[in-house]
């Protein structure tokens, strides 16, 4: 089964998908917040985003497919989780494949004494 209309694919990270795709998004989720479940009223458009339900860091697209309607406060929690989540992959994986740094970046080294010249 094809799709009858081209789905939408961003062409940078940061591309904001155009309005009629916004509609389509919010149709597929039955106008409502795929985080919280609330019911999206015309009254709340300024506070919905479009959230990569894969986040970017953690190898999501910025597609029509992987876009989908949430309320502000709480696409802000589960991006604070994503960050939180990558963070602690990227930390496992450093671990793992990078040794541990000397204690002391430079070597010390004992420099001859001189002699005073003033005694």
């Amino acid at each position: 089964m094809s799709r009858a209309v081209k789905e939408w694919i961003g062409k940078t990270d940061d591309t904001r998908p155009p309005p009629r795709v916004q509609l389509r998004i919010l149709e597929r989720h039955e106008f409502r917040c795929y985080l919280t479940g609330v019911e999206i009223r015309d009254g709340d458009r300024p506070h919905i985003e479009f959230d990569h339900v894969v986040a970017l860091v953690n190898g999501g697209e910025n597609r029509e497919t992987n876009l989908a309607p949430a309320f502000r406060k709480a696409h802000r929690e589960k991006t604070k989780r994503d960050v939180a989540e990558k963070s602690k992959v990227r930390k496992k994986q450093a671990k793992a494949f990078v040794k541990e740094r000397p204690k002391h970046r430079w070597p010390k080294r004992a420099f001859p004494k001189r002699a005073n010249p003033w005694a």
